[in-house]
C-alpha cells in the first residue's frame, strides 16, 4: 500500500477504512471510529501498537487469528469484518501497523460501566451468562479467547453483552516469550488462569477461570488476587485461595458462591469443563438452586485451592517471582545481584551438560514422552480411551459439523503425533451433527422450562417481550421468532414472546350497558352491575363509570355504574 502521513480524519486505510474520531486505547492497540468506504457503513478499527508491529512473526499470527475470528457468527460476539496492515507515519518513521475492523458497537466497556456503578447480582448473573454463551460458541469452533476480561466485553445502550478481541491474545502470547512480557501488553494478570501463570498451553478451560475471576468482581466489586506486580499477581492464581464471595458480599447465595469457588479451582480438570456447564450450573444457582453437578465437590472439599501448586511453576516465572518477592522487601545491594546471577549461570550450565551427558545419547524424547495417536474418525468413546491408556487428559469439546457424524473424533489439539509427556492435556473435538438445530414448539411453557428446552439442543433465549393475553397465564411462551419448526444456527438465539399475565380495559363510559358488557366479557373481567338512578339518553348511552382502565391482572373485578332511569 502507498506510504503516507497519520493523519486521523480522513485517513484511508487498505483504500477502503476512513479513520473517524479516536474511541479509546489499551495496552495492545487505538481505536478509532471509522467508516467502511465501500458499504457506507460505520465500523470501528483497532491499530496495533508500533512495538508490537516490529515482530513479523506476530503479524503472521495476528493475520491468521483475525481470519478465525472473522468466522464467528454469534449475536453476543463482536463480529470482526477485515484486518490488514498498512505503512503509517509515526514518531520514529513509516512503519507497517496491522489493523482489525470490527462491526462498531455503540455503549461502553464493561470497565467503564463498572467505574461508574456497582451491579447487582442477578445483572451480574445475566452478564456473565451471555460471555458464557459466546464462549460456548467460540470453543465449539475452535478458538480460545485467552485474554477475558471487563474491557473486552462491551455493554450496548439497550443492555446486550459482546465479547471482543478474540484471537489477539494468542497472537501477542505466541510471540512474548516471558509471562512478564505477555502481561505488560496484555494487562491481564488479575484474571490469569494457573495455566496460564505457570506457562503451560491453555485449552477452553482456562477461558471458564477468566470467567470466574470476572463474576467474582461482579458480585464483590474487587478480583480475588491483587499485588503490586503482575508476577505477583501471577504467583497468588497459582498458590493462594481467594476469600469467599459471600466473605465479601453477604447477600450472595451459597449456590452462587459454590458455583465461583468451583470457577476458581486451580487444578483445571477439577474445574468447570466446558462453557455450557458453567452456564447450566450458573443458572440454576442464580435460581437459588444448588447445581446437581457440585453436590460431590462440596462434599468432598475438592474446592481447596492447594499451595503445592505452586511447585510447578515454570523456572522463568519462578525467577521472576523471586526477583519481585526482594525488590519489594527491600533494595539489595548491587553485588547480591551480581553473585545471584553467577550462581544462576553456573546452574544453567550444570544442567545443560548434565542433559548432554546423560540424557543425549539415550533417547532423543523422556522416557514419560507420549506421542498424540491418530484418533480423528474413531469414536469418542475409543478416542478417550486410548488417550487415557497413554497417560494423557482428554477434555471433549463438542463441535457441530455437517458432514462428520456425531460421536466421531473431528480433530485433536494438540495435532496427530505432537510429542507430549504424561499428564499433559488434549483438547478432543467431537462431532454433535449438523449446527442447524429444529426450533420445538414451546408454545404454553413458562420461560424457564423454554429455556431450559433451548439450552439442550445448544440454543439460547433471546430478546424476552411480554405482551398483554386475555387467557394464558403470565409467564408462560404466546410465539417464538423464529417459530416452531425452523431452524437456527447451534448457539443461535430465539425471540421469545410471553404472556403479561394482564389485559388492557379500554374505557367503556359512554357505551351503551350492553356493548360495554360484551366488550369487559370478551377481556375474561369479573363485570360488577352497579344501577344509578338517572335519566337515559335518547341515543342510549347508559354506562356513566368504570372502576379501572388500561393494564390490570387477568380476571380483575372491575366496577360499572350506569343510567336506569328516574331522576
Amino acid at each position: 500500500m502507498a506510504q503516507s502521513n497519520f493523519t486521523i480524519d480522513g485517513r484511508i486505510l487498505g483504500d477502503r477504512y476512513k479513520l473517524g474520531e479516536f474511541i479509546g486505547q489499551g495496552g495492545m492497540a487505538t481505536v478509532y471510529r471509522g467508516v467502511d468506504t465501500k458499504l457506507g457503513r460505520q465500523v470501528a478499527i483497532k491499530i496495533m501498537k508500533a512495538d508490537l508491529a516490529e515482530d513479523e512473526t506476530f503479524r503472521d499470527r495476528f493475520r491468521q487469528e483475525a481470519q478465525a475470528a472473522a468466522r464467528m457468527a454469534h449475536p453476543s460476539i463482536v463480529r470482526v469484518l477485515d484486518a490488514g496492515d498498512d505503512i503509517v507515519q509515526t514518531a520514529t518513521g513509516p512503519k507497517k501497523l496491522p489493523f482489525i475492523v470490527m462491526e462498531y458497537v455503540a455503549g461502553c466497556n464493561l470497565r467503564e460501566h463498572l467505574s461508574e456503578s456497582r451491579v447487582s447480582i442477578k445483572e451480574a448473573c445475566r452478564i456473565t451468562t451471555a460471555v458464557l454463551a459466546a464462549l460456548e460458541y467460540s470453543h465449539r469452533a475452535g478458538i480460545v479467547h485467552r485474554d477475558i476480561k471487563p474491557a473486552n466485553i462491551m455493554i450496548t445502550e439497550t443492555g446486550h453483552v459482546k465479547v471482543m478481541d478474540f484471537g489477539i491474545a494468542r497472537a501477542v502470547s505466541d510471540t512474548s516469550s516471558t509471562l512478564q512480557q505477555t502481561t505488560q501488553i496484555l494487562g491481564t494478570a488479575a484474571y490469569f488462569s494457573p495455566e496460564q501463570a505457570k506457562g503451560e498451553m491453555v485449552d477452553p478451560r482456562t477461558d471458564l477461570y477468566s470467567i470466574g475471576v470476572l463474576l467474582y468482581e461482579l458480585l464483590t466489586g474487587i478480583v480475588p488476587f491483587r499485588g503490586d506486580s503482575a508476577v505477583a499477581v501471577a504467583y497468588q492464581h497459582v498458590s493462594e485461595r481467594p476469600v469467599a464471595p459471600v466473605e465479601r458480599n453477604g447477600e450472595i447465595s451459597a449456590p452462587l458462591n459454590a458455583v465461583v469457588n468451583y470457577a476458581l479451582i486451580k487444578d483445571r480438570t477439577r474445574r468447570f469443563q466446558s462453557a455450557s456447564d458453567f452456564k447450566r450450573a450458573l443458572q440454576q444457582a442464580a435460581n437459588g438452586e444448588m447445581p446437581p453437578s457440585l453436590q460431590h465437590e462440596l462434599a468432598t472439599k475438592e474446592m481447596a485451592l492447594t499451595a503445592p501448586a505452586a511447585s510447578k511453576l515454570d523456572t522463568a516465572t519462578k525467577r521472576m517471582i523471586a526477583a519481585g518477592a526482594a525488590s519489594k522487601a527491600q533494595s539489595r545491594p548491587p553485588v547480591l545481584w551480581i553473585w545471584a546471577s553467577i550462581i544462576t549461570l553456573i546452574t544453567v550450565v550444570v544442567a545443560v551438560v548434565f542433559w548432554l551427558v546423560n540424557l543425549a545419547p539415550k533417547e532423543l524424547f523422556p522416557a514419560n514422552s507420549r506421542t498424540v495417536p491418530d484418533i480423528v474418525m474413531v469414536s469418542s468413546e475409543d478416542a478417550l480411551k486410548q488417550l487415557r491408556d497413554l497417560g494423557l487428559v482428554a477434555v471433549p469439546t463438542d463441535e457441530p459439523h455437517d458432514k462428520i457424524e456425531p460421536g466421531k473424533v473431528i480433530r485433536v489439539d494438540p495435532a496427530v503425533g505432537a510429542h507430549l509427556v504424561k499428564g499433559d492435556t488434549v483438547a478432543v473435538y467431537v462431532s454433535s451433527g449438523p449446527s442447524s438445530k429444529k426450533v420445538p414448539d414451546l408454545i404454553g411453557l413458562t420461560l424457564a422450562e423454554a429455556e431450559q428446552k433451548l439450552g439442550e439442543i445448544g440454543v439460547t433465549v433471546g430478546v424476552v417481550t411480554r405482551e398483554n393475553n386475555t387467557s394464558i397465564a403470565e409467564d408462560r411462551v404466546l410465539a417464538l421468532d423464529p417459530a416452531a419448526g425452523a431452524t437456527v444456527p447451534s448457539g443461535g438465539t430465539v425471540t421469545v414472546t410471553v404472556s403479561s399475565g394482564k389485559v388492557t380495559v379500554p374505557d367503556v363510559k359512554g357505551h351503551s350497558l350492553q356493548v360495554a358488557r360484551d366488550i369487559l366479557n370478551e377481556l375474561a373481567m369479573n363485570v360488577n352491575l352497579e344501577p344509578r338512578a338517572c335519566p337515559i339518553p335518547e341515543n342510549g348511552v347508559t354506562v356513566i363509570e368504570q372502576s379501572v382502565v388500561g393494564d390490570v391482572p387477568q380476571r380483575s373485578d372491575i366496577n360499572i355504574v350506569y343510567c336506569a332511569g328516574g331522576r
